[in-house]
Protein backbone atom coordinates (compact mmCIF):
# COMPACT_ATOMS: atom_id res chain seq x y z
CA UNK A 1 0.00 0.00 0.00
CA UNK A 2 0.99 3.59 -0.65
CA UNK A 3 -0.42 6.51 1.33
CA UNK A 4 -0.40 9.92 -0.29
CA UNK A 5 -0.97 13.33 1.29
CA UNK A 6 -1.22 16.47 -0.81
CA UNK A 7 -0.57 20.02 0.31
CA UNK A 8 0.04 23.46 -1.14
CA UNK A 9 -3.32 24.30 -2.61
CA UNK A 10 -5.00 27.64 -2.09
CA UNK A 11 -6.46 30.74 -3.66
CA UNK A 12 -4.38 32.64 -6.20
CA UNK A 13 -5.03 35.30 -8.80
CA UNK A 14 -4.79 34.53 -12.49
CA UNK A 15 -1.19 34.69 -13.61
CA UNK A 16 0.07 33.61 -10.22
CA UNK A 17 1.89 30.47 -9.11
CA UNK A 18 1.46 27.64 -6.66
CA UNK A 19 3.53 24.59 -5.82
CA UNK A 20 1.74 21.44 -4.79
CA UNK A 21 3.49 18.74 -2.79
CA UNK A 22 2.59 15.11 -2.28
CA UNK A 23 4.22 13.17 0.52
CA UNK A 24 4.20 9.41 0.16
CA UNK A 25 4.55 6.70 2.76
CA UNK A 26 4.25 2.96 2.77
CA UNK A 27 5.86 0.88 0.06
CA UNK A 28 9.03 2.09 -1.60
CA UNK A 29 8.20 5.41 -3.19
CA UNK A 30 10.99 5.20 -5.72
CA UNK A 31 9.40 2.11 -7.29
CA UNK A 32 6.31 4.04 -8.40
CA UNK A 33 5.43 6.42 -11.14
CA UNK A 34 3.60 9.43 -9.75
CA UNK A 35 0.97 11.66 -11.22
CA UNK A 36 -1.22 14.68 -10.63
CA UNK A 37 -4.87 14.64 -11.61
CA UNK A 38 -7.61 17.19 -11.16
CA UNK A 39 -11.36 17.34 -11.04
CA UNK A 40 -13.23 20.55 -11.64
CA UNK A 41 -16.89 20.93 -10.62
CA UNK A 42 -19.12 19.10 -13.08
CA UNK A 43 -16.20 17.63 -15.00
CA UNK A 44 -14.46 14.28 -15.21
CA UNK A 45 -11.17 13.70 -13.45
CA UNK A 46 -8.34 14.42 -15.86
CA UNK A 47 -4.63 13.76 -15.91
CA UNK A 48 -2.48 16.84 -15.49
CA UNK A 49 1.08 15.53 -15.30
CA UNK A 50 2.98 12.36 -14.47
CA UNK A 51 6.57 11.31 -13.86
CA UNK A 52 8.29 7.94 -14.04
CA UNK A 53 9.95 6.32 -11.04
CA UNK A 54 13.36 7.59 -12.14
CA UNK A 55 12.16 11.03 -13.15
CA UNK A 56 13.39 10.38 -16.67
CA UNK A 57 9.97 10.24 -18.24
CA UNK A 58 7.20 12.79 -17.94
CA UNK A 59 3.73 13.43 -19.29
CA UNK A 60 1.81 16.70 -19.46
CA UNK A 61 -1.70 17.44 -20.57
CA UNK A 62 -1.77 19.85 -23.51
CA UNK A 63 -3.64 22.38 -21.38
CA UNK A 64 -0.72 22.74 -18.94
CA UNK A 65 2.34 22.27 -21.15
CA UNK A 66 4.79 25.11 -20.69
CA UNK A 67 3.09 26.24 -17.47
CA UNK A 68 3.29 23.27 -15.09
CA UNK A 69 6.33 21.23 -14.11
CA UNK A 70 6.28 17.91 -12.28
CA UNK A 71 9.30 16.75 -10.32
CA UNK A 72 10.14 14.27 -7.59
CA UNK A 73 12.62 13.83 -4.78
CA UNK A 74 12.93 10.14 -4.03
CA UNK A 75 15.08 10.84 -0.97
CA UNK A 76 12.16 12.80 0.52
CA UNK A 77 9.40 10.54 -0.82
CA UNK A 78 7.79 13.62 -2.33
CA UNK A 79 6.47 14.64 -5.72
CA UNK A 80 5.84 18.26 -6.67
CA UNK A 81 3.75 20.16 -9.16
CA UNK A 82 4.96 23.68 -9.89
CA UNK A 83 2.10 25.62 -11.45
CA UNK A 84 2.85 28.94 -13.11
CA UNK A 85 0.73 31.34 -15.16
CA UNK A 86 -2.38 29.94 -13.54
CA UNK A 87 -5.71 30.44 -15.24
CA UNK A 88 -9.26 30.36 -13.83
CA UNK A 89 -9.83 27.12 -15.76
CA UNK A 90 -7.12 25.49 -13.64
CA UNK A 91 -9.49 25.70 -10.67
CA UNK A 92 -10.07 22.17 -9.39
CA UNK A 93 -9.29 19.68 -6.67
CA UNK A 94 -5.85 18.31 -7.41
CA UNK A 95 -5.04 14.72 -6.52
CA UNK A 96 -1.73 12.96 -6.30
CA UNK A 97 -1.62 9.37 -7.57
CA UNK A 98 0.80 6.46 -7.78
CA UNK A 99 1.11 3.35 -9.90
CA UNK A 100 3.77 1.07 -11.31
CA UNK A 101 4.18 3.05 -14.54
CA UNK A 102 2.72 6.15 -16.17
CA UNK A 103 1.02 3.96 -18.76
CA UNK A 104 -0.58 1.76 -16.09
CA UNK A 105 -1.86 4.83 -14.27
CA UNK A 106 -3.42 6.33 -17.37
CA UNK A 107 -4.82 3.02 -18.60
CA UNK A 108 -6.46 2.22 -15.26
CA UNK A 109 -8.11 5.61 -15.17
CA UNK A 110 -9.30 5.32 -18.77
CA UNK A 111 -10.60 1.74 -18.55
CA UNK A 112 -11.85 1.62 -14.97
CA UNK A 113 -12.39 5.27 -14.07
CA UNK A 114 -10.23 4.98 -10.99
CA UNK A 115 -6.66 5.24 -9.76
CA UNK A 116 -4.92 2.52 -7.77
CA UNK A 117 -3.46 4.87 -5.16
CA UNK A 118 -4.48 8.47 -4.61
CA UNK A 119 -4.61 11.12 -1.93
CA UNK A 120 -7.44 13.14 -0.44
CA UNK A 121 -6.87 16.08 -2.75
CA UNK A 122 -6.06 19.75 -2.33
CA UNK A 123 -8.20 22.62 -3.63
CA UNK A 124 -6.72 25.07 -6.09
CA UNK A 125 -8.81 28.15 -6.87
CA UNK A 126 -7.69 30.69 -9.45
CA UNK A 127 -9.57 33.98 -9.46
CA UNK A 128 -9.88 36.14 -12.56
Amino acid sequence: QVQLVESGGGLVQAGGSLRLSCAASGRSFSNYAMGWFRRAPGKEREAVAAISWSGGGTYYADSVKGRFTISRDNAKNTVYLQMNSLKPEDTAVYYCAADLTIATMMDTLKREGRLNYWGQGTQVTVSS
